[in-house]
């Protein structure tokens, strides 16, 4: 959805044609390795999530996420927010916590897994507070919020955008952001590092990555490209109507990013001890 918003908005603003070909498959792992392996012309684009970085951590796969392509820019983050029911006696992340504490190993919390964003989150969400939850993995984060409305489950880590309607309803209560800094459309909803655990954040991200050694006046004009379509008022609306914000982020400092992701990834995913059977 979001390569095809800024794709319209940049072939009709005068940039090139943009044909979105979705590539899915081995947790995009195929998306990854046919661009890793394309012409390094600026011309075979893909955009990327976290997975780019989980993916080689966890399993073998045929590129490098530090090596293998040239990044362009970090286009939008989507927040992430732990929810329960609202038949639920937790009013707040500390009240989950203090619950997990008090009775380790039997409170399960749901979300897209294994080996995503949201499950990293959560091994780093058990670090920091040092409390045992179950993990209920899910694939998407739609089966999880039904699993939650059901009451199957404890809690809950979804996307904004996934758990929103429920929010509207009053049938689920947002309880913390992931963000490292409250989200607009919930201003009263505190971070979990607000909460006591400051420099715990996790964000979905989303970015645009070209081939390794793709010139690198192609990379910017590609920057140019995306970052204007961005930047345009209906496309921000169109792309915080699905829950993702523009957080532009270009050349050295999204390979930067990336890095930081990398080693950060690493480091939980080992502490954890995930393995992707």
């Amino acid at each position: 959805m979001l390569a095809r918003v800024l794709g319209k908005e940049i072939g009709e603003t005068n940039g090139p044609t943009i044909v979105v070909e979705n590539r899915p498959g081995a947790g995009a792992s195929i998306a990854y390795e046919y661009t890793a392996r394309a012409a390094p012309d600026g011309d075979t684009l893909v955009v990327a999530a976290s997975s780019v970085v989980i993916n080689p951590l966890l399993k073998k796969v045929n590129y490098d996420a530090l090596t293998s392509y040239e990044p362009v820019c970090n286009l939008v983050s989507s927040p992430m927010v732990f929810v329960v029911n609202s038949a639920s006696p937790y009013r707040s992340i500390g009240d989950l916590i203090a619950a997990a504490k008090e009775k380790p190993g039997t409170l399960t919390l749901a979300a897209l897994g294994p080996a995503t964003t949201q499950h990293i989150a959560i091994e780093q969400f058990k670090i920091a507070t040092k409390t045992d939850i179950i993990f209920v993995p899910f694939t998407g984060g739609a089966p999880a919020v039904t699993a939650l409305l059901g009451q199957q489950v404890t809690a809950a880590l979804v996307n904004y955008s996934e758990a929103v309607e429920q929010i509207k309803a009053g049938k689920f209560r947002a309880i913390a952001t992931t963000s490292a800094k409250r989200i607009k459309p919930l201003p009263e909803l505190p971070t979990v590092a607000e909460s006591g655990y400051p420099g715990y954040e996790s964000e979905v991200w989303l970015g645009l990555l070209a081939p390794a050694k793709t010139p690198a006046a192609k990379i910017s004009q590609l920057a140019g490209w995306f970052t204007k379509a961005l930047a345009a008022p209906e496309v921000e609306t169109k792309l915080t109507g699905i829950g993702l914000y523009p957080a532009p982020l270009c050349g050295k400092a999204f390979a930067d990013f990336i890095r930081q992701k990398h080693d950060e990834y690493a480091r939980i995913i080992s502490e954890a001890k995930i393995k992707v059977q």
